[in-house]
């Protein structure tokens, strides 16, 4: 089954990881897969612009079907393989309601990780505003205390929707994974580093944790500026 699966990706991406964390949870290892590089450009090479015309990875593909979009993509793998690897949608309706509540909000925990990430890497020096980074930490800060606060409801070794690990763990995880890789402080988070730290022992993460932090953990150093004080 695995060998009609292709994965363009890039290490780091937390799109790219969600999808590779979702089929290692199904046991779909040894897919063609291809490692691309952002600073080379690869993604708009014409070998991703064929698969997807966004020109943006991971880009995804089982037989003839094409999912370029990491969430969607992670709902196939499961809907198509259910009885196979991990169960990744519970069948109880609260924890199914919370799963995919954690789920959907786990795109704006990530949508503020990456406007204080792509302020600090793409905005010159000399262009940037400290009213505008201001309000960046802000907005993350305010979403990481929600999630802290998800977190300590649910008690301590619980996942995002309960007990189970679910999709919810998969595509969020990944946004957490790069905080902490970044420097986020576990003492001022300590549910979200109790969380981080269950979760980067769980084989499929560390199977697909991003090669590059492993070669080099200082690249993991470049975000510590900015999230000192938050």
């Amino acid at each position: 089954m695995a060998k009609a699966m292709t994965l363009l990706w890039a290490t780091g991406s937390c799109p790219c990881w969600r999808v590779m964390i979702a089929l290692e949870e199904k046991n779909l290892q040894g897919y063609n897969q291809k490692l691309l590089s952002f600073d080379k450009m690869e993604h708009k090479s014409k070998e991703v612009l064929d698969i997807n015309p966004r020109g943006q990875i991971p880009t995804f593909k089982h037989g003839d079907n094409v999912i370029n979009e990491s969430y969607a993509a992670c709902f196939y793998l499961e809907s198509q393989f259910k009885s196979q690897g991990t169960k990744l949608i519970p069948d109880g309706p609260a924890e199914q309601a919370l799963m995919y509540q954690r789920m959907f909000e786990g795109l704006t925990f990530y949508e503020k990780l990456t406007t204080v990430a792509y302020y600090e890497w793409y905005v010159p020096e000399g262009e940037r505003h400290e009213s505008a980074l201001k309000r960046n930490k802000e907005a993350l800060v305010t979403e990481l205390k929600l999630w802290e606060s998800y977190l300590q409801k649910l008690g301590s070794g619980s996942y995002l929707a309960g007990p189970s690990f679910t999709l919810a763990d998969v595509v969020v995880f990944p946004t957490v994974g790069a905080l902490f890789g970044f420097g986020l402080s576990p003492e001022r988070y300590p549910k979200l580093g109790e969380y981080y730290s269950l979760l980067k022992e769980r084989p499929s993460v560390k199977a697909s944790w991003p090669p590059h932090w492993l070669e080099n953990p200082k690249d993991e150093d470049k975000l510590k500026d900015a999230l000192k004080d938050i």
